[in-house]
């Protein structure tokens, strides 16, 4: 069974490049046919997508065409897929690394040249869905859905190796989002911990440590907030914005992206709306120099 997305009739995905300096908002790719999402933006100026399961590249320029990147015994994907970061200690080629989240739950690694992939998680019963990467390239962080149960994310650890796999948080949530900071001292996601009963599903953005310690809000305001990025440099973040009262990370809703600027993130600027939501930046798409990022949205004509 196929689960990849697909756009409605008249609908565009379009794949735009952010700058943050000038606020120049340039449209690099339009598609009437394949619903891409998701992009990562590599050192050499790529930037990786997902579109009907499969994995593809585009110059962050827009100067081609999306091109496939084959890979071998991976399922359909999804669009959680992060990138090692440079110097992986594994002697594979620096930038080529890419980890995946598959629709049969499961993680990859794989190369962005192509090729066969390799699973990392093998637990029965649960659905592991990737966001962040160490910046020492040994442990993944990851949302884990046990038995199916939607509503019960939580967040975990686990090395590249498939071992070590650890909860970051437990209990109430739902936790999503999970992604380490340029230095690694903070893991930050959404989550659901600090609604009350009367307001269902209104995720706020906080940070956590890697060992479990150190639970922090960081966005207090009426809207749905999800999938903090952080630039390379530490100096800026983006999030993703919903309107108040939604539930979940839903795609064509009118939304917004917010800017935060050196770690202050209770004066956020909204600095696009858009038509979009899942699919538009679920995953971290910064430039290396961290003065631009990707994101998509999906306006209907």
């Amino acid at each position: 069974m196929a689960f990849a997305r697909t756009l409605a009739d008249g609908q565009q995905c379009r794949i735009r490049v952010y700058e943050i300096a000038t606020g120049a908002d340039i449209i690099v790719h339009t598609s009437d046919t394949i619903l891409y999402e998701a992009p990562n933006w590599t050192a050499d100026d790529q930037l990786i997508l997902n579109g009907d399961g499969l994995l593809w590249s585009l110059p962050a320029d827009g100067s081609g065409n999306p091109e496939l990147i084959t890979l071998d015994g991976v399922p359909e994907l999804n669009n959680d897929h992060v990138l090692a970061p440079d110097g992986k200690p594994d002697g594979k080629p620096i930038g080529q690394t890419v980890f995946l989240s598959a629709n049969d739950g499961h993680i990859y690694e794989a190369s962005l040249r192509g090729g066969p992939g390799r699973r990392i998680t093998h637990e029965p019963g649960r659905m592991h869905f990737l966001h962040g990467v160490s910046p020492d390239g040994t442990t993944l962080a990851y949302v884990s859905i046990e038995n199916e149960q939607w509503h019960t994310g939580t967040l975990r650890t686990i090395s590249v190796d498939g071992t070590q796999d650890s909860p970051l948080t437990t209990g109430a949530g739902p936790d999503d989002g999970p992604e380490y900071d340029p230095a690694g001292d903070w893991i930050y996601f959404n989550t659901e911990r600090f609604s009350s009963e009367s307001e269902p599903g209104h995720a706020q953005i906080a940070r956590i440590r890697p060992d479990g310690t150190g639970l922090e809000q960081l966005t207090t305001d009426d809207h749905v907030n999800w999938f903090p990025h952080l630039s390379p440099d530490g100096r800026h973040a983006v999030y993703l914005s919903f309107p108040p009262g939604t539930t979940g990370h839903p795609a064509d809703l009118p939304v917004r992206l917010r800017l935060v600027n050196n770690d202050d993130w209770q004066d956020a600027a909204t600095i696009v709306e858009l038509d979009g939501g899942q699919g538009t930046i679920n995953v971290n798409s910064w430039s290396p120099d961290g003065t631009r990022f990707a994101y998509i949205d999906y306006p209907t004509r």
